[in-house]
């Protein structure tokens, strides 16, 4: 079962169509037509991303290679076809189509393994939630004298959840973040480039790149909060009212998750992301993402049995992220109280 296709899978999802299939993955049978070589690393991965091999004896091979240009060419060049994100280490495509003359000419093509539907994305962009979704910052807080020996002045506030994991300890000691590179992958960073908490982050050019994987677009400030909030989380520098765990860090902002919807085409979006961490040279990739359940469209839950670690898109997508020598740090989800009941 742990080797059962992303597409047998996807297939299993033969849900009821009171949405319209738009968006598909394609899968290619193999990487032949590639203009690439495992020889020539430097043409398709960052020097980071060649170090951290290096650094760890990881050895480069077929799933580093980008997937063949003239693979993606021609799906692209069918009409009513939109190529939405490329994966190389599912050896994939999502694509969007309403057309399903589009769909059979793909299928046509010699190198195409396999289509699934992924189902439509909603139009529903929640936008209107997000300022309410945002909470002011704590008011500042003298420094206490138990902390005049700390690097940082956490604030009465921050200083609780910074001794949690011994974090101040760190700090200390001269472990801040800095020569580490976190991709984070979420549903939006709205507005951080102007919030106070930011201030350092932007100030010393902290955030080396970000991508919308859902848009396709490099803007990510206008999306979502959840992203922003989990960033302050580790960025942050207002001393006295709150630091981050890792204020030191460079960060690559990724946005995966279409906060409007829930389908299975945000896992592949994950992978994507996942694998753009990995090619830019991150360290780190910090998610607080999770599917499961609760899909949209009557998009069915996925057995239980199935979130092994080893099934869906994403948990592969982490797990290779985790072979390329990334930490991959997931949330464990909030759903100990609703029907899931499971993490």
């Amino acid at each position: 079962m742990g080797k059962l296709s992303i597409f047998v899978l996807l297939l299993l999802f033969a849900y009821p169509g009171k949405a319209q299939l738009t968006h598909y993955l394609v899968q290619f049978k193999n990487k032949a037509a590639t203009t690439h070589k495992l020889s020539s690393p430097a043409d398709y991965l960052s020097q980071r991303a060649i170090e951290r091999r290096a650094r760890y004896n990881i050895a480069i091979d077929s799933t580093d290679l980008p997937v063949p240009f003239n693979y993606v060419s021609q799906v692209a060049a069918i009409p009513n076809v939109t190529v939405l994100n490329v994966s190389r280490w599912l050896n994939a495509i999502s694509i969007q189509t309403s057309d399903a003359n589009a769909i059979a000419a793909i299928n046509a093509l010699p190198f195409v393994l396999n289509t699934a539907a992924v189902a439509a994305r909603s139009s529903s962009r929640l936008k209107s939630k997000i300022e309410s979704e945002h909470s002011s910052p704590a008011t500042t807080s003298s420094r206490p004298g138990s902390i005049e020996s700390n690097f940082y002045n956490y604030g009465d506030n921050s200083l609780k959840e910074i001794t949690l994991h011994k974090g101040e300890f760190l700090h200390n000691i001269g472990l801040r973040g800095q020569g580490i590179q976190i991709a984070m992958l979420d549903a939006g960073y709205f507005n951080y480039t102007t919030y106070k908490a930011f201030d350092s982050v932007n100030t010393n050019n902290q955030v080396l790149s970000t991508w919308d994987f859902v848009s396709r677009e490099e803007t990510v400030v206008e999306d979502h909060s959840h992203g922003m909030m989990c960033f302050s989380v580790i960025a942050a520098n207002v001393p006295g009212t709150m630091v981050g765990k890792a204020p030191g860090a460079g960060f690559h902002l990724f946005r995966t998750e279409d906060i409007g919807s829930e389908y299975p085409i945000e896992e592949f979006n994950w992978a994507c992301g996942a694998e753009r961490a990995d090619s830019i040279g991150a360290d780190v990739i910090s998610s607080s993402l999770g599917y499961g359940y609760d899909f949209s469209g009557n998009v069915p839950d996925y057995p239980f049995s199935d979130l092994n670690g080893d099934i869906t898109m994403s948990a592969r997508a982490a797990d290779l992220a985790a072979v390329k020598g990334l930490l991959v740090v997931n949330s464990a989800g909030n759903s100990g109280s609703d029907y899931w009941e499971k993490i």
